[in-house]
């Protein structure tokens, strides 16, 4: 018996019962549902009304439907009554020069369709142009057979294919001498659509069919999980799409005929590890499809009525597994679309299993029974894998879940790969349409590589010639990269010319600059203990942080940069342009430099309490109390605003985290590293710049458009205030799914009401219900999918110093009660102890910590000091905030 042509005894119901046992089920039937319960049974109306059959749903009519069966003389009829019309029929839709070139063969042995038997060859540029009745989703079916004739040689054709701002096919050559079709999903959003047939330099191309025809709008979900951050969507409005692999999944090959919209359906035995899977299949006819979002178009029946289950289910290995690999070019991303269908369970509730996409836990227990309600029902999944995180080959897996009981299984029923169009807008190579070169480099790209090697030519020489004249005592008064390589111009190098007449201990750079005083390494070693390893308190992508002591004994945190590292150098460059013009009470201070030797050296404030974040989870520290926390988000949300409003230029953190969260010995908070920040000028409303940041914290917004705003910063702030609250951290892959992403986690149980019940535990029964209202209600709009609902950073301190007034009011108003309650005119007056200070941790964490304010040079930029608010917001207790 063939692969995929196991038929298993069809399911009760159709069987045919004597009526005394029907009788009997019947009575056995009424008996459970009084003594179990209605609620454990699934009522048969709720079933019958949510499903159907593939048969009850309407079929689809494409409003545009453009067959051409390019160089035959006559229409062609496939199965299906799908009409290929003949070149003189469609010449109306082709604009082309050259010669009129028609080739065709009378063989049909092997071929899978008569439109392969003939072709139209194209010696110069060739465009097919069609008009849209119904802008949307598209197919684009192209079919390509090399026939033998006396002239041409098609398998050695060269051609690129491309539409008005896509590439579909770029320098595109027949690997084998076989048969094949190309799918493309396209939007369409213009009343007429080319496609143009380009050969390449002395060549030709060729076509033997076209297809343009209209695709359901439902076939397509535009907002789709990522598998890769968690929880993060992708949009999909202006993707194409290619269709790469498409598998009929336990299944033989399905052709179009078998697909009302003319796909065709691979076996997926040749992708498949056979040792563990095993293929099985019922009647199409069983199939439904869910009435609400279902529909055979997205796959038809005879996809989900065979699959692969687990070849020995009871295998208790826990690595076993069914397992798909498909070879992808991971410079694109991919769209990835599982079927699901339960046809191997006898009752509800049986099948729990989990799938991984490039062993990452795409879905964990997928229990379909909770999804559809019965059995051998349509379900499909898709998920978004960006070209950062895509491998070769990309594998698919389904695994039983381990701890579950009883009966162990796990089955996939179909698979679609759909290569995504790059940020070019081409599906096959690096060029986009405007970009596109036939016949390798231009002549201006040959003349500029010249240029620019005789440029290094000259470069290099200066270098040498400059290196030969250097100073004696270059390695005593000067570095390497400023007399050298000199960062800014003029005298704005990072080394004044004059510095070396300056004492060691009194060198500052220009105040204009802003950079503060310049350290030699001489004195960074001393400070650090030759760079002791037991000083570093941190480590991160620019380098090592370590603690040290300068002067008469003031604590410093030298950042000290890895000059291999270049994410290192333009760090660097960033935070010293970035803390060269900011001064603000809660912003991390920069003391000073050292740029000598290639060594690149920045000299901070020491912040003695180290990251919020060790102070919430992690470390052993007395927990903060509910106060604390409001008063650091609030100092926080202070830098912040400053960041976005007070500086000449909006400046947008892009790395806002707990982490990057400094307290000083007063627990007071600064934001620190700067390294990813950006400026954002006045008139601009965004930033279009590359994806940079952290994982949990990311404005999905942002990862999605690429274009970084300051709402971007003011989401991130949203996932702080919810680790404030929850004391977990933003991104933990060890929890369940749906608990791994915090702003997700912790929306969900805001939308319920009941986010007290996920709060720190330490936090519970000294926390003013009002004040944690007011403050999740901050958070949830911080944490809006969209960046123009999000509030500003102002708006959100006003609803922090609300928060903070109201949890003020509450423990004013206990402790007098508690006075009250305790005071007795013969006993002493009691006097509360004053509260500890919060005990400094002995190894602060990895980012740049800062120094006492007494450390401060007069001559340095203006602190820019602000104001509490908490006595000018007394006065609205009874208000609600924004």
């Amino acid at each position: 018996m063939p692969r995929g042509s196991l038929r298993p005894p069809p399911p009760r119901p159709f069987i045919s019962l004597p009526s005394s046992t029907i009788m009997a089920n019947i009575l056995v039937a009424f008996v459970c549902l009084i003594v179990i319960g209605p609620s454990s049974v699934i009522p048969v109306s709720a079933q019958s009304d949510s499903t159907a059959p593939a048969k009850s749903f309407p079929a689809f009519t494409p409003s545009d439907n453009y067959l051409i069966n390019c160089g035959s003389t006559s229409p062609t009829t496939l199965p299906g009554n799908r009409v290929f019309q003949s070149d003189q029929t469609t010449a109306k839709y082709l604009a082309y020069s050259g010669r009129d070139i028609q080739i065709s063969a009378t063989d049909n042995k092997n071929v899978p369709a008569p439109m392969y038997l003939s072709a139209k060859i194209f010696d110069s540029e060739a465009t097919y142009t069609f008009h849209v009745t119904s802008p949307g989703l598209h197919w684009i079916r192209l079919y390509f057979n090399p026939l033998q004739n006396n002239e041409f040689n098609l398998q050695t054709a060269k051609f690129s294919v491309s539409v008005d701002t896509l590439v579909l096919l770029r320098d595109y050559q027949m690997e084998k001498n076989e048969p094949i079709s190309k799918e493309f999903l396209v939007n369409v959003a213009t009343e007429r659509y080319a496609i143009k047939f380009a050969p390449s330099q002395g060549s030709i191309a060729f076509v033997n069919a076209i297809e343009f025809v209209t695709a359901p709008g439902k076939l397509l979900d535009y907002s789709v999980p990522l598998l890769f951050p968690v929880s993060q969507k992708f949009d999909l409005t202006s993707s194409n799409f290619e269709t790469t692999y498409r598998l009929n999944v336990g299944g033989s090959y399905l052709d179009a005929t078998n697909d009302t919209l003319g796909r065709s359906w691979l076996s997926d035995a040749p992708f498949r590890n056979s040792a563990t899977g095993q293929a099985v299949s019922i009647q199409p006819s069983v199939i439904q499809y869910p009435t609400a979002g279902g529909s055979p178009l997205i796959a038809p029946p005879t996809v989900y009525s065979s699959a692969v289950k687990m070849a020995d289910s009871e295998n208790n290995i826990p690595s076993f597994n069914i397992s798909w690999t498909m070879d992808i070019d991971t410079s694109y991303s991919y769209l990835i679309r599982l079927h699901f269908c339960d046809i191997i369970s006898k009752s509800l509730n049986e099948l729990y299993f989990n799938v991984y996409i490039n062993d990452k836990m795409a879905i964990s227990g997928l229990d379909l029974s909770s999804l559809t309600q019965r059995l051998a029902t349509a379900f499909y999944k898709d998920f978004v894998i960006d070209s950062s995180s895509a491998s070769n080959p990309l594998s698919v897996k389904v695994s039983p879940v381990n701890d579950v009981q009883g009966f162990k299984n796990a089955i996939l029923n179909g698979l679609e790969v759909f290569r995504m169009n790059n940020s070019l807008g081409s599906l096959d190579g690096e060029y986009g349409v405007d970009g596109k070169k036939s016949s390798g480099p231009s002549k201006t790209v040959a003349y500029v590589g010249f240029a620019m090697m005789f440029g290094a030519f000259v470069g290099l020489g200066a270098i040498v010639f400059k290196w030969q004249k250097r100073p004696q005592d270059w390695q005593k008064r000067n570095s390497f990269s400023s007399w050298l390589l000199p960062l800014h111009a003029g005298d704005t190098s990072f080394m004044a010319a004059n510095k070396a007449s300056l004492s060691r201990k009194s060198q500052f750079f220009s105040s204009n600059m802003g950079l503060g005083r310049y350290f030699s390494f001489a004195e960074l070693s001393d400070a650090t203990n030759n760079w002791d390893s037991t000083a570093i308190i941190g480590v991160g992508g620019f380098g090592n942080v370590y603690y040290g002591e300068i002067d008469d004994g003031t604590k410093v945190a030298v950042k000290r940069g890895n000059p291999q590292s270049e994410q290192g150098i333009n760090e660097f460059q960033t935070e010293i342009q970035m803390l060269s013009k900011l001064r603000h009470r809660h912003l991390v201070s920069l003391i000073g430099y050292c740029d000598e030797n290639t060594e690149m050296i920045l000299v901070y404030e020491f912040m003695q309490n180290g990251p919020f974040r060790d102070h919430l989870y992690g470390k052993n520290f007395p927990p903060l109390t509910w106060k604390q926390r409001l008063e650091i988000c609030i100092g926080s949300a202070r830098g912040l605003h400053y960041l976005h409003t007070g500086a000449s230029t909006a400046i947008i953190h892009r790395d806002v985290k707990t982490t990057n969260i400094l307290l000083d010995e007063n627990l007071v908070a600064k934001m620190a590293d700067f390294g990813l920040s950006k400026d954002c000028l006045a008139n601009e409303t965004h930033v279009s710049t590359a994806v940079k940041g952290s994982f949990g914290y990311l404005d999905p917004e942002y990862f999605r458009k690429q274009q970084l705003t300051d709402k971007s910063d003011v989401y991130s702030f949203g996932v702080v205030l919810l680790e404030a609250l929850c004391a977990r951290p933003a991104i933990n892959p060890a929890l369940p799914r749906e608990q791994v992403n915090l702003a997700e986690w912790g929306m969900q149980w805001k939308k319920k009401g009941l986010l007290d019940k996920i709060i720190d535990p330490t936090l519970v029964g000294q926390i003013n219900l009002e004040s944690m209202k007011k403050f999740a209600e901050a958070a949830e709009k911080c944490l809006a999918e969209c960046g123009a609902d999000r509030p500003t950073m102002g708006d959100v301190l006003w609803n922090l110093e609300y928060a903070l007034q109201l949890q003020e009011a509450s423990l004013q108003g206990k402790t007098e009660e508690e006075n009250k309650a305790s005071s007795a005119p013969a006993s002493p007056a009691i006097v509360a102890p004053t509260p500890a200070p919060v005990p400094a941790p002995s190894t602060p964490d990895n980012r740049p910590v800062s120094s006492p304010e007494q450390t401060r040079n007069p001559a340095e930029l203006q602190t820019i000091d602000d104001h509490s608010g908490t006595a000018m917001f007394a006065q609205f207790t009874e208000l609600n905030g924004r």
